[in-house]
């Protein structure tokens, strides 16, 4: 059973960062709820819920993929772009510590969760305005034992590499081929989004189904027309805080 690491919403949701998007006022009760909803999905996907308290001082911690990437045999604890995100780290270790070694990245490094794409052992990470190249370097050295490759990957126009393209299965991306290309990832079988949903190729696989958004219904008839399973969930105010249905969970199988 896969366990499902997430954190309730700050107060404070309202002071989150943005980065690409125009900032509107975010309904902090509405987004509780869509998180709960959330986080029901998970456990009706069969994960273990592992639900941290809420940051009432850190306004984007919800968003806790960005404090680690898991691997089958290791775990690594980032160190986010933001300042203001960096204490967040702090409840995540104690958190996945029990399922996985970790190992952190240091100073100069930068990198957010969002930016970090694992598939196989070829791990991509976005160069954003979150993640630098000093992060490649370290992680190239720390993973190279375990037989990871990494490599940076330039992308435009949106905060994370996955908000421009996820992983389906282990042969399938979801792309937004605007914002990244293509070329990155040979072998690959790709759905690219429909033109008018530029922000839908963030999907979350649990087993045989897809976690997707309600918003992108053109792109979610792309994925099923695959033959893909789609659970869908309601994240529109956590959208206004630049978050996708990845951002909201760290998945340890």
């Amino acid at each position: 059973m896969p366990v499902a690491i997430t954190r309730k919403v700050s107060p404070r949701f309202n002071e989150c960062e943005i980065t690409h998007i125009e900032r509107t006022p975010i309904d902090v009760h509405v987004a509780n709820t869509q998180h709960e909803e959330y986080v029901k999905a998970l456990a009706g996907l069969g994960c273990q819920i592992i639900e941290l308290d809420a940051e009432p001082d850190l306004p984007d911690s919800v968003f806790v993929e960005d404090t680690a990437f898991i691997l089958p045999d290791i775990a690594v604890i980032t160190r986010p772009g933001a300042d203001s995100r960096k204490p967040e780290i702090a409840t995540i270790i104690p958190a996945l510590s029990s399922h996985r070694p970790l190992i952190h990245l240091a100073e100069p490094a930068t990198v957010d969760g969002g930016d970090v794409l694992v598939l196989g052992k070829n791990i991509y990470i976005g160069m954003s305005t979150r993640s630098n190249p000093e992060a490649v370097t370290q992680l190239n050295s720390a993973l190279d034992n375990y037989g990871y490759k990494v490599q940076g990957v330039e992308m435009t126009d949106c905060l994370h590499l996955k908000t421009a393209v996820t992983r389906v299965d282990d042969h399938t991306l979801l792309i937004n081929k605007n914002w990244v290309n293509p070329d990155y990832f040979p072998g690959f079988d790709l759905i690219e989004i429909d033109a008018s949903e530029p922000f839908a190729a963030n999907c979350l696989p649990i087993h045989d189904s897809i976690l997707y958004p309600t918003a992108f219904p053109q792109t979610q008839k792309r994925l099923e027309s695959k033959g893909f399973k789609v659970v869908n969930v309601d994240l529109s105010e956590l959208a206004k805080a630049e978050g996708a249905v990845t951002c909201c969970s760290l998945i340890v199988e």
